[in-house]
């Protein structure tokens, strides 16, 4: 079921990419390819492909291929090519999976191969380059393909094991095909050529020597065929220097639209960006083929292809999806440490820089550089483990009871908030469902006698000091008190930490459900009913269009009230923690006061607090299940402690027969 379930997600995803270019009008989906090949494109027209408002970015090579199909249809040719890039991301995926450091004959590893491609794909499928790979039409993923065939050929070829005659003519063909492949990849992204001197240092200097001659016949070709424009591209613009968007664009995330964006220019930055390439190959080429020889190909392409998209003149989107095959990389001694880099990794190629960042000045350089920093991290930087490390597949154990990971905690709390953010953003806004509900609120409160709000609200808003102080609280505690809870719970009590914030994270996630089905109207934006907004200023609600702030999020989720459910898992925090008497009356306290607080200042109803109450109780409930069952499973013997039972005392021939009956784990050989 889990892997039907699976396969399912990807193929959903697969048919919303493509759904998403072919539902638009002919005329705008496949921006780029439009530009290439329409009835004015650059590929049609006649004279340079590097001059017009939209000049081609490719190599004159591509341009020499992609021109026969101008005379394709462009509906059909659309079709086409959505369903033709789908093949090559399942392609890409496919090949990934089966390059994953463990023998696919292996019975386990076939079942790891089984779940791992559909989560290849629908990794694939979520990551920024092949969204942008489906809106623009792009070639970008077939480079990504060839190398990966390629060099994968020459691997899955040295470790057939075949017999000597067989291997010096299997060899030769198979150096042969691998150096044609990378070739032809870097006939289409020059920066590709980085591969040459893997693959030479490797001992694979037929393909080398291959990849170099292919690339050698693509460009003289194309250079026969369109000498212009090979002129153009090669020597005017340095290999595509500044072809297309401007080189300082976010979007480029190499070295040198980074210097640009800090705002070096001319000889120094020229000097500057030479020497960290320089660097960063060298630092990169070292470590590929560490990985290479230690069994890892597809973390040694992948630490290649990082350094390629960060040496690059222009890295655009499309262009990054190296970054992306980094994630197979183990990093970190303990089983939460081994989560950090996958899960930054997959954030970092599927969010925005802004999502993944707190908007803060000081960070706003991390949040524009966030693909580059992963990139060279890779290349650089991070300490994979090799095959041969005891840790590799017996991490240490982090326990229900220690302390998660800080850089992974904080990389789901942003990720949480955003996707908070987001959902509340865009639930159901519709004023008139959302002031129907309200009504039904307030007749549902008159019955029950507690409809307490709009007599509150008319005593804060001619209270001054009242007012302010409803104000205050409301626009501060809501964030300040349970991150204050979470970072002590964390430092001073690590297993409280982690249930209470999973408690609190289910809860959120019952609240946004809340937002989406049920969505309502606060008594502040309720028409002709009288109540005062304090904390926002007075609205008019004759206008249409008088929600200006619901630009900014949606004013109407305000069912439940996550205010009052937040204050009250804060009091249950407290409760649960400590027994000084001053503390647990403040818990208790304070969400007795937020509840005053939404009621005076018109943002919530009453039975909206009692939603917040009820979320919160089944986040809860939910959040110890679900630490109970994982206690219970991390606490649960291994599959060799069951076999073998407790451990004997040492010295005795039971413990020398648990030793020899203990597997042993040897290096893996070199290729």
């Amino acid at each position: 079921m889990a892997l039907a379930a699976l396969w399912l997600l990807a193929a959903a995803l697969a048919v919303r990419q493509a759904a998403a270019v072919l539902r638009l009008p002919p005329d705008e989906r496949l921006s780029d390819l439009l530009a290439w090949i329409g009835d004015n494109g650059v590929l049609r027209a006649r004279g340079s492909l590097y001059d017009g408002p939209t000049p081609f970015t490719g190599t004159p090579f591509a341009g020499l291929v992609l021109r026969p199909l101008t005379r394709a249809a462009e509906q059909g040719l659309g079709v086409a090519w959505t369903f033709g890039t789908l093949l090559l991301v399942a392609a890409v995926g496919v090949v990934a999976v089966r390059a994953l450091p463990q023998p696919v004959s292996h019975p386990a590893a076939r079942r790891t191969v089984l779940f791992a491609v559909p989560v290849a794909l629908g990794l694939l499928m979520l990551s920024v380059p092949v969204r942008n790979t489906f809106h623009l039409g792009q070639t970008s993923i077939l480079p990504v393909l060839l190398v990966l065939v390629g060099w994968l050929r020459l691997v899955d070829g040295e470790r057939a094991g075949r017999v000597r005659a067989e291997r010096v003519g299997g060899s030769a063909a198979r150096s042969r095909w691998a150096g044609v492949l990378i070739g032809l990849a870097a006939v289409l992204q020059p920066a590709v050529l980085l591969f040459v001197p893997l693959l030479w240092a490797t001992g694979r200097r037929r393909a080398a020597l291959g990849t170099l001659g292919t690339f050698a016949a693509g460009t003289a070709l194309a250079w026969a065929a369109m000498p212009a424009d090979s002129w153009t591209y090669w020597v005017h613009h340095l290999a595509g220097t500044g072809l297309g968007d401007p080189a300082d664009a976010t979007a480029n995330q190499s070295v040198h639209g980074a210097l640009l964006r800090v705002g070096l220019r001319g000889p120094l930055e020229t000097v500057l960006l030479v020497v960290l390439a320089g660097a960063v190959c060298w630092c990169a080429l070292r470590r590929a083929v560490r990985y290479a020889r230690d069994g890892q190909p597809l973390l040694a392409a992948a630490v290649a292809g990082c350094a390629v998209v960060a040496v690059s003149p222009t890295a655009w989107q499309h262009q990054q999806l190296w970054i992306l095959l980094a994630v197979v990389g183990r990093v970190g001694r303990r089983r939460a440490d081994r989560l950090v880099w996958p899960v930054f990794v997959v954030l970092v190629m599927s969010l925005d820089g802004d999502a993944l960042v707190p908007h803060l000045p000081g960070l706003s350089a991390v949040a524009a550089n966030a693909p580059l920093l992963a990139a060279l991290l890779a290349a650089c930087a991070l300490p994979f483990l090799p095959r041969a490390s005891p840790l590799w597949d017996a991490p240490e154990r982090s326990g229900p009871l220690g302390r998660p990971n800080l850089m992974l905690e904080l990389l789901l709390i942003r990720f949480g908030y955003w996707a908070y953010s987001y959902v509340r953003g865009h639930a159901p806004d519709a004023r008139g469902t959302a002031e129907h509900h309200g009504s039904q609120i307030l007749g549902i409160e008159s019955v029950l006698r507690i409809d307490v709000e709009h007599a509150l609200n008319r005593l804060t808003a001619r209270t001054p000091w009242l007012e302010a102080a409803a104000d205050f609280s409301y626009t501060t505690f809501h964030f300040l008190v349970p991150g204050v809870l979470l970072t002590c719970l964390y430092v001073r009590r690590p297993a409280e930490y982690r249930a209470a914030r999973t408690a609190l994270g289910l809860a959120t996630l019952l609240g946004l459900i809340g937002f989406w089905l049920y969505p309502l109207a606060p008594p502040r934006l309720m028409p002709g009913l009288g109540y005062v907004d304090t904390a926002h200023g007075p609205q008019d609600l004759s206008d249409p269009d008088f929600g200006a702030l619901t630009e900014l999020s949606n004013q109407y989720a305000a069912m439940p009230s996550l205010h009052v459910g937040w204050s009250l898992w804060c009091a249950v925090v407290v409760l649960r923690v400590t027994r000084r008497p001053l503390l647990r009356t403040l818990g208790v306290l304070y969400p007795l006061l937020t509840t005053f607080v939404v009621l005076a200042t018109a943002n919530h109803y009453l039975l909206d607090a009692v939603g917040g109450a009820a979320v919160v109780a089944a986040g809860c409930w939910l959040g110890r299940r679900f630490t109970a069952a994982t206690r219970a499973a991390t606490s649960a013997p291994t599959e060799p402690e069951r076999e073998l039972g407790p451990e004997p005392a040492p010295g005795t021939a039971a413990s020398s027969a648990r030793a020899e009956a203990r597997p042993t784990r040897k290096p893996p050989a070199a290729p």
